[in-house]
């Protein structure tokens, strides 16, 4: 798994590549704490480039998400797609997250 990050306006915008599993998703969690301790709060989430997701990633995304909004920042999904769209919408993570069609829309919402 790739993770990069890139300040856009009021969000910062996290594009993950590869695969979110076992293996990779502590890394996910981690690389989130950092960012959450250095002081950002409101992100988008680019996984366009994510070509699975198991039920550890899944739990991964939930756990960050909590800690993000306990510190009341915003977290946006964007460019959910394929296989990872199929788990999503099989385990309901489309109805629990705010999934927007491209980063530049997710973006807008928490501009605002």
């Amino acid at each position: 798994m790739i993770i990069q990050t890139m300040k856009e306006g009021a969000g910062l915008v996290v594009t993950v590549s590869g695969r979110m599993d076992a293996v990779t998703a502590p890394e996910y969690e981690q690389k989130f704490e950092e960012m959450l301790s250095n002081g950002e709060t409101d992100f988008v989430i680019d996984f366009e480039k994510l070509e699975y997701i198991s039920s550890a990633g899944l739990r991964a995304l939930l756990s960050t998400s909590k800690k993000i909004r306990n510190k009341n920042g915003k977290i946006h999904l964007a460019n959910v797609c394929g296989n990872v769209r199929e788990v999503f919408d099989i385990s309901g993570f489309t109805g629990i997250f705010q999934v927007h069609g491209s980063v530049a829309e997710a973006l807008a919402v928490i501009a605002g």
